[in-house]
């Protein structure tokens, strides 16, 4: 038995040598952002390559001087001085962190592009039926002249169409002319607005629709806001007017068409003026569940961003009972990320305690309202954050 348990202990620190050394093998990838992070050694200082560690011999005292030219040494900072009875023995027999453990979390500009890219492409691509992927940029030409029938913008008749038949091919093309979409005075939104209608084609697009919806933009306030059908379709790929599952039938009988298939980001919706009898109006579980913890909400008219770090949430009903949130609405007057403790199983009681604690304005937060119309019962911790009104 001593034996049986010694074998799986070996096994269990051969599969943790293996797991470490395959993310040092990404040292390289890690290196470019590693360069002018304060976490890194200082530039002028070679780094102990051998054990891919710096030992305590080698650091700084904690006294601000530091060791003599040629060793490894951390940068002078704050953060980095820790109380000698704080430091264990490097003998003790823990397994040293690696460079690219120690960045994982750091994105470079680089990955955040190639990120940016991939979500262009895979929305396109779902718009297309995973068959094909139509990408419009404007050229230096005009190929369309003004008509009777057709007016001239110095825009949509100076595009060109590019199709791919691999979302793979389509990210890359997008990644090389990522400056088209997001440069100053490019146009991107409206580039993107008519690469997503020509992938799904006129033809899909006249299915997906049904009578409540005859366009997929609305006038406001002098400009044009996207209708719930184009929000569909950049979600789940199809041009949806409506959000609840599946076809509904109107009040003439007429067919309403809903969402057919679960997304990988979910949508949630609350409004002050909502009617929440209107069962028309109440998003589905399609949106309601999606395939990632990431949910855009449409809150007042205004949108935001909800998700989980923790992608087994939706897909294990243990994890809901008590689990964190995070909210970004992008206004300017929102300085950092809210961190929002969810729990789902609290007594009604507890509730009332909650919701006390900040005055009798608590619990009428958008905010909160909207993550009730996920988990209805919900007690929502700001953990000190002012909550929104």
């Amino acid at each position: 038995m001593d034996m049986e348990v010694l074998g799986q202990e070996q096994s269990s620190e051969q599969l943790d040598l293996e797991e470490i050394s395959r993310k040092i093998s990404f040292l390289d990838k890690w290196r470019e952002i590693f360069s002018f992070h304060r976490l890194g050694t200082n530039n002028t200082t070679p780094q102990n390559h051998e054990g891919n560690h710096i030992s305590a011999d080698e650091n700084e005292d904690g006294t601000g001087i530091p060791q003599p030219k040629g060793q490894g040494h951390l940068p002078s900072s704050g953060l980095c001085s820790i109380p000698n009875p704080s430091i264990i023995s490097s003998k003790l027999g823990g397994l040293p962190i690696s460079l690219a453990m120690a960045m994982l979390c750091e994105i470079s500009k680089k990955e955040q592009e190639q990120a940016l890219a991939a979500a262009l492409a895979g929305i396109l691509w779902a718009a297309g039926a995973a068959q094909k992927a139509t990408i419009c940029l404007v050229s230096e030409d005009t190929y369309i002249a003004s008509t009777p029938d057709y007016s001239v913008d110095n825009f949509t008749e100076r595009l060109q169409l590019f199709e791919f038949l691999e979302n793979e091919a389509a990210e890359k093309f997008i990644y090389d002319h990522l400056q088209c979409f997001r440069g100053e005075g490019s146009h991107g939104v409206i580039l993107f607005l008519y690469s997503l209608i020509f992938s799904r084609t006129f033809e899909r697009l006249q299915m997906d629709l049904d009578v409540t919806t005859t366009q997929l933009l609305q006038p406001n306030a002098g400009g044009f806001l996207c209708r719930q059908a184009v929000l569909n379709m950049i979600l789940t790929g199809r041009a949806s007017p409506n959000v609840f599952n599946g076809c509904e039938k109107g009040r003439s009988q007429e067919t309403l068409h809903g969402v057919l298939t679960r997304s990988d980001v979910g949508y949630l919706r609350w409004g002050k003026d909502a009617l929440e009898d209107d069962r028309l109006s109440q998003v589905g579980s399609m949106l309601k569940t999606p395939k990632l913890p990431i949910w855009l909400c449409n809150i007042n008219g205004n949108y935001s961003i909800l998700f989980c770090t923790n992608r087994q949430l939706l897909s294990d009903w243990k994890m809901e009972r008590l689990f964190d949130l995070y909210f970004y609405s992008g206004q300017s007057s929102q300085k950092k990320l809210v961190h929002l403790t969810i729990d789902t199983h609290s007594h009604h009681w507890e509730r009332d305690q909650q919701e006390e604690k900040h005055g009798p304005r608590r619990r009428f937060s958008p905010v909160e309202m909207a993550i009730r119309t996920k988990w209805s019962e919900a007690t929502i911790n700001w953990n000190g954050t002012i909550p929104f009104f």
